[in-house]
């Protein structure tokens, strides 16, 4: 039976997996009803062997998916799938909504939204899950120390930060220097983002620009509503509540945009990227017919989303991820895209050199291999 599971608690026995400030921290603090949003952009970090560890203890308890019949005739599979509240769960709306409707039936789709990558990352360890929607580097981190145990089926979402001030003054980033920036997410993908662009243009943090480290986004907030030249860098959809809340406040920079500026003819193509949808390489290599539904219904459900905003929010809504309200502002705000095949090795693995040049550990240690990167030919 088709199933959709709003959360799911994990088992008593969890790997300690130490993740670094979430790009989403602090929206607990300030978001009222979207407390428990989780944008997916989390730069995650886990250690070879607490992964391994869960890999090596996995339950045995369920029964394995059958995909084809004695006679031959394909049979549904059980196909796990979890994503993180926020928009990398907007992405997956209709494809639910359809499963709940019972008008997607090919396979047996279970969803899980969950509301940080810990609860994510020992699932996918024990084989608990069999696809997932998680921050791009954790993609990587999982591949690494899991000696391969997952590949990547799709870019889900691009970047999501922005830079916000309170007044009119940046119109580009060279408007930047000589300013502070308020910011939260130091030693994750905010700093590797900010610094990578500020670079790029020319600027040295710390010298061209000062830049204020808060524990949570709700610190910016209020220091930029405090301050009549405030600048903070914010994410989405955290970025519509606080508009909502202070209407002095205005966008002034789409660091994705920003980013893709500085990319060279030489260089390698990359983007910023959020998040990214990993499927285990067993259930791949045993399952790819399975893995195939999946992508197809998960495309249809991201062009839906981006073409149908106003029905896209109350789905949204309707599965609490965030209010719908709010997700019709932010939907088209949260960069919700379907990359997969070249493009996504293309883009992603830009993304990945760019973080393992800033700080190797926040990808796993080394650049994954081209094994890494699924593709229709995957046995």
């Amino acid at each position: 039976m088709k199933r959709w599971n709003k959360t799911r608690k994990l088992p008593a026995v969890l790997l300690a997996v130490l993740l670094a400030l979430s790009v989403l921290a602090g929206c607990s603090d300030a978001a009222s009803s979207d407390s428990s949003v989780n944008d997916g952009s989390q730069t995650a970090s886990a250690s070879g062997s607490e992964v391994q560890d869960a890999s090596d203890n996995e339950e045995q308890d369920g029964e394995p998916a059958v995909s084809e019949s004695d006679d031959g005739s394909s049979e549904p599979v059980d196909v796990r799938i979890a994503a993180l509240k926020g928009p990398t769960a907007m992405g997956m709306v209709k494809f639910m909504n359809d499963v709940d409707q019972q008008t997607i039936t090919d396979e047996n789709y279970t969803f899980s939204i969950v509301a940080s990558p810990d609860e994510v990352t020992p699932q996918i360890a024990q084989g608990n899950l069999d696809i997932a929607a998680v921050p791009a580097n954790l993609a990587s981190i999982l591949y690494n120390n899991m000696d391969g145990a997952v590949q990547v089926l799709t870019v889900n979402t691009l970047g999501v930060l922005y830079i916000v001030e309170n007044g009119d003054t940046i119109q580009s980033v060279a408007d930047l220097k000589g300013k502070t920036i308020y910011a939260s997410g130091k030693g994750s993908t905010p700093e590797y983002a900010l610094n990578y662009v500020l670079e790029q243009n020319g600027l040295v943090p710390g010298t061209d620009v000062t830049i204020e480290w808060k524990s949570e986004h709700s610190e910016c907030v209020a220091a930029i509503t405090a301050d009549a030249a405030g600048i903070a860098m914010l994410p989405q959809p955290f970025v519509t509540t606080a508009l909502t809340q202070n209407p002095s406040l205005r966008v002034a920079l789409d660091l994705t945009e920003e980013w893709e500026k500085v990319q060279t003819d030489d260089s390698a193509a990359s983007t910023l990227i959020t998040g990214a949808t990993v499927v285990r390489t067993e259930f791949a290599q045993e399952h790819p017919e399975a893995v195939e539904n999946f992508l197809k219904h998960y495309k249809e459900s991201v062009e839906y989303v981006n073409g149908n905003t106003e029905e896209a929010a109350k789905l949204v809504g309707n599965y609490d991820i965030v209010t719908e309200e709010v997700a019709k502002t932010a939907l088209p705000e949260c960069n919700i895209v379907y990359l997969a095949g070249d493009e996504m090795k293309e883009k992603l693995s830009g993304y990945l050199s760019v973080l393992n040049e800033q700080n190797p550990e926040s990808i796993g240690g080394t650049l994954p291999g081209d094994d890494f990167y699924y593709t229709e030919e995957t046995e």
